[in-house]
C-alpha cells in the first residue's frame, strides 16, 4: 500500500472519542516492518497495543464522571479538581512526542512495556489516595506512561505489519478505540455508582497484566531510523513547566483574579517559558517539534483549527457530566451514557463522510464542520433546555450532543487530510505528533480558562437568584462557595439548593456559548487559512 493510499484508508477509519484522540492520532506510524512474523503472532501483538492504548484513551474520558465522587469523598475545590484532569494532559501533551523519538531510540517494545508498567502504577497510587494533592501527582505519572506507551503502540502496528496488512491493522486500532472511549464513560460511571470513583484506577491493573504478557510474548525488538539523534529533553522540560505554570496561573485566577500577584507571576513565567521553548526548539539540532513545517500555511491553519475546536469541546465535556450531576441528579452512570451520543455519531458517520475531502475539498469542510459544531455547543446555551428533568433528555441533551457529533465527523477526517497532505511524506510522523500534542493542550488550556468563565458565571447568578430569594448574608456568603461546598456533607435549605443547581446551569451555558464561540473561529480560520495545497509531485 502506497503512502497515499495508507493515508487514504485511514482517513475513512472512525476516530476515538474526540476528548481525548487528536485527529492524526492513527497516522503516526513511521516504522519498517519485521520480516517472517507469524500470523497469530501478529494478532496478539494487535491485541497488545489495542489493549494499551485504550487504558490511556479510558482514563482520558471516565475521570471526567468520577470528579464529583472524588470531590465528596476527598473534600476536594473545583481547582483541585481541574488539575486531576490537567495534571494527565499536560505530562502527556508536553511528553507525547518526546515519547516517540524515545521508541525509536530504546526499541518500541522496551519503551512500551516501559510506558504500561509506569501507569498502571500510577493507576494504583491513584486508587489508593488519601488527599487531592497525592490523586494529582498520581495522574501526572499517568500522564507520563501514557505518553510513552501511546505513540509505541502506534510504531509498533508499523514495525509488525506490512504495506498490505497495515491499513487493516490501523482500521481495527482505530475501530477499537473509538468503541473504548465511548462505553469508558458509561462503564467508569457503572463502577463508581457500584463500587467507589477508586475502581476505575485499579481496573487498570489486570488489564495492564495480560498486555504486558502478550507484549513480551509476541511484539518483536524493533528501533526507528531516527534511533542516533539525541533526544530534546531541554524542551520538553521547558514546555511541561512553562504550560504547568500558565495554567496554575488561569486556575487561581477563577479564585483571586487576574490583579493577584501570584496569579500574574505564574501567567508571566508561564509565557516567558513558552516563548523559551520556541527559542530552543528554533536552535535545536534535533528539536521534537521542528518549527519549518509551520511554513506551511495549511499546516499553521490546521493547527490553529485543531487548537479553537478542541478548546471548546474539552471544556465543554468536561463540565457537562458535572453538571448533569450536580444540577439534575444523575448518577455517574446516567451522566458517562448521556454523552454517548457524540461518539455514536462519529462511529456511525465517519465511514460516510471521509470521502467528502475528496469530492468537496478541505477548506469547505473544515469551515461547514466546525459551524455544525457551534451550533451544538449553542444548543446546550439555550435559555431552559438545561432546567429539566431526566425523563427529558432525547429534547434537550440528546439534539445538542448530536449535532455536535455530527460536526466534528465532518471535521476530524478533512483535518487528518490537511494536516498530513500540507508537508513532505517524510515529515509526516512529525506532523501528526505535532497536531497530536496541539490537541491535548488544547483541552489543557480549556479545562482552566472555562474554569475561569464557569466559576464567575455561577457565581454571578447565585448572587442574583440569592438576592431575589433574600437570603440572610451569611447563607449568602456560604453558597458563594456553592462549586466548592457541592458535596452533599453540609445541611443546605432548599432554596440554596435549588439556586446553587440554577447557577451551575448558568455556569455550563456560559462555557458553550465560549465553546460555541471557539468552533466559529476555528471555521474561520479554516476558510481564510486552508488552501488544500498538495505535496510536490514528487513527493505524491
Amino acid at each position: 500500500m502506497s503512502d497515499r493510499a495508507s493515508l487514504n484508508h485511514a482517513r475513512d477509519q472512525p476516530h476515538a472519542f474526540p476528548a481525548q484522540a487528536s485527529p492524526c492520532d492513527d497516522l503516526a506510524i513511521r516504522a519498517q516492518p519485521a520480516a517472517g512474523i507469524p500470523c497469530r503472532r501478529k494478532r496478539l501483538a494487535l491485541g497488545a497495543t489495542i489493549l494499551g492504548s485504550s487504558m490511556a484513551f479510558i482514563d482520558g474520558s471516565v475521570v471526567n464522571v468520577a470528579l464529583p465522587a472524588i470531590q465528596t469523598e476527598l473534600g476536594a475545590s473545583v481547582a483541585a479538581m481541574q488539575w486531576v484532569v490537567n495534571a494527565y494532559l499536560l505530562l502527556l501533551g508536553s511528553l507525547v512526542l518526546v515519547g516517540g523519538a524515545l521508541g525509536d531510540k530504546l526499541g518500541r517494545r522496551t519503551v512500551f512495556v516501559a510506558g504500561i508498567v509506569l501507569f498502571t502504577a500510577a493507576s494504583a497510587a491513584c486508587g489508593l489516595a488519601p488527599e487531592p494533592a497525592a490523586l494529582i501527582a498520581a495522574r501526572a505519572v499517568q500522564g507520563a506512561g501514557a505518553a510513552l506507551l501511546v505513540p509505541s503502540s502506534l510504531a509498533i502496528i508499523g514495525a509488525v505489519f506490512d504495506e498490505r496488512e497495515r491499513g487493516r491493522a490501523i482500521g481495527t486500532w482505530a475501530g477499537f478505540g473509538a468503541i473504548t472511549s465511548a462505553l469508558g464513560p458509561v462503564a467508569g460511571g457503572w463502577l463508581v455508582d457500584a463500587f467507589s470513583w477508586r475502581a476505575i484506577f485499579y481496573l487498570n491493573v489486570p488489564i495492564a497484566v495480560v498486555t504486558v504478557a502478550l507484549a513480551l510474548s509476541s511484539i518483536p525488538v524493533s528501533r526507528g531510523s531516527s534511533a542516533a539523534q539525541r533526544l530534546d529533553w531541554p524542551g520538553a522540560l521547558t514546555a511541561a513547566l512553562g504550560l504547568g505554570l500558565l495554567t496554575y496561573g488561569l486556575t487561581l485566577a477563577s479564585s483571586h483574579g487576574f490583579t493577584d500577584e501570584i496569579v500574574i507571576g505564574m501567567i508571566a513565567g508561564g509565557l516567558a517559558l513558552c516563548a523559551a521553548f520556541v527559542a530552543i526548539e528554533a536552535r535545536s539540532q534535533d528539536p521534537m517539534m521542528p518549527l519549518d513545517v509551520f511554513h506551511s500555511r495549511d499546516f499553521s491553519g490546521a493547527n490553529l483549527v485543531t487548537l479553537l475546536l478542541y478548546f471548546g469541546l474539552g471544556g465543554a465535556l468536561f463540565f457537562l457530566p458535572f453538571t448533569l450531576i450536580r444540577a439534575h441528579g444523575y448518577t455517574a452512570t446516567q451522566a458517562g451514557a448521556a454523552l454517548l451520543p457524540v461518539p455514536v455519531v462519529i462511529g456511525v458517520l465517519s465511514r460516510f463522510t471521509g470521502g467528502l475531502a475528496v469530492r468537496y475539498g478541505t477548506r469547505r469542510l473544515l469551515t461547514v464542520g466546525p459551524v455544525i459544531a457551534a451550533a451544538g455547543f449553542a444548543l446546550l446555551a439555550l435559555p431552559g433546555w438545561l432546567d429539566i428533568d431526566r425523563a427529558r433528555y432525547w429534547t434537550s441533551f440528546f439534539p445538542a450532543l448530536a449535532v455536535l457529533g455530527l460536526g466534528m465527523t465532518i471535521t476530524v477526517a478533512p483535518l487528518t487530510t490537511a494536516v498530513m497532505t500540507s508537508v513532505a511524506t517524510a515529515r509526516t510522523g512529525v506532523a501528526s505528533g505535532i497536531n497530536n500534542a496541539v490537541a491535548r493542550i488544547a483541552s489543557l488550556l480549556a479545562i482552566a480558562v472555562l474554569g475561569i468563565v464557569f466559576v464567575w458565571s455561577h457565581n454571578a447568578a447565585l448572587s442574583e437568584r440569592l438576592e431575589q430569594l433574600n437570603i440572610p448574608a451569611d447563607l449568602h456568603r456560604e453558597g458563594q462557595l456553592a462549586p466548592d461546598m457541592m458535596t452533599g456533607a453540609h445541611a443546605v435549605p432548599a432554596e440554596i439548593v435549588a439556586a446553587q443547581s440554577d447557577a451551575i446551569d448558568a455556569g455550563l451555558r456560559a462555557v458553550a456559548l465560549v465553546s460555541a464561540l471557539c468552533a466559529l473561529l476555528g471555521a474561520a480560520c479554516a476558510a481564510v487559512t486552508i488552501r488544500g495545497q498538495q505535496k510536490p509531485q514528487s513527493e505524491q
